[in-house]
């Protein structure tokens, strides 16, 4: 595929990561010889431009607007999920989603792993009361080493998880209803297991980063969260539709698990009426577990490189 323009589309009015600059201009120019970059600041602009587009960076892309779009061969979007992206496929037509949120979401995880086992919430308490907490604190600090960990969604973004958890000294369990070769960085404590025999009971940490749709609809019952230990953390970082979230609440609230930390949910925003807000033993995130100052550059040279690899495929 030999892609000479492109027609940038990469606005958000809520996240300043997520908003094309001109240094990702330059980046992206500079990475591939001969390519111009144009960018559009609102859609009336884009849709303006669109019929003359033979690639595209968008957040997301209308099917109807494919009839318009005559000679578009990429659309190109740093999205992981593909939601937003209402478009089947056609002859001559690639759609390419990003694949590079796998570290900025691993810091996100670890960091709240490392917020609940060390008893930060409590360290906050200590600080605003002025009171020397370490009888306290130190009863409830707990350490990632030797902790188990079970990845549900043992994907990309999973694996790229589970090897920036492996310095740590935690063992993985990887669960994908599509194995496939054992990473690297696999020790003889780490596994990977299917769906079908997917019911976790034996982990201290469980992390989903599994993708929204009907396959993955309520895909966590009652009796997963039933199954797991009492002291064990869970981790939402995929989409919010794969569990009940009273079903969840109700874990919390009965001590089937220690505490969540949930960056997704079934309705978004999170309405002021969940309980979810009220609880001691929750971190919320508004969806932005992988939101980072490198994000979009790290989409771009990504994006060069497939650029790159289909020019010289064709």
């Amino acid at each position: 595929m030999s892609i000479r323009k492109i027609l940038v589309y990469l606005t958000h009015p809520q996240v300043d990561a997520w908003n094309f600059r001109s240094e990702h201009k330059a980046l992206l120019e500079g990475r591939i010889s001969g390519l111009k970059v144009d960018v559009c600041l609102n859609s009336k602009d884009f849709r303006d431009r669109l019929p003359e587009a033979e690639a595209v960076m968008v957040w997301f892309f209308k099917e109807k607007w494919l009839d318009s779009a005559p000679r578009l061969k990429l659309i190109a979007t740093p999205a992981a999920g593909n939601e937003w992206m209402e478009v089947k496929s056609r002859e001559g037509l690639q759609v390419l989603f990003g694949g590079f949120h796998g570290s900025l979401m691993a810091e996100s995880v670890i960091g709240a792993m490392l917020y609940f086992l060390k008893a930060f919430p409590l360290s906050a308490k200590m600080q605003a009361q002025k009171k020397w907490g370490c009888v306290k604190i130190s009863q409830k600090l707990q350490s990632l080493h030797n902790s188990r960990v079970t990845i549900l969604g043992f994907g990309k973004i999973g694996k790229v998880i589970a090897e920036r958890l492996k310095p740590f000294g935690c063992s993985i369990t990887g669960i994908t209803r599509n194995p496939d070769q054992t990473p690297e960085f696999f020790s003889s404590s780490d596994k990977i297991i299917t769906f079908d025999k997917w019911m976790v009971g034996d982990t201290d940490h469980l992390i989903c980063v599994l993708p929204g749709g009907k396959e993955t609809d309520g895909i966590l019952k009652p009796e997963h969260f039933e199954a797991l230990p009492k002291s064990c953390y869970f981790y939402n970082l995929g989409r919010g539709n794969i569990y009940q979230e009273s079903d969840l609440i109700s874990a919390l609230e009965t001590g089937e698990i220690a505490g969540a930390y949930l960056d997704v949910f079934g309705e978004e925003p999170l309405p002021e009426s969940s309980l979810l807000w009220e609880m001691e033993n929750v971190l919320l995130q508004p969806h932005i577990s992988a939101a980072s100052p490198p994000y979009l550059e790290l989409f771009v040279e990504e994006l060069a490189e497939r650029i790159a690899d289909y020019a010289d495929d064709t």
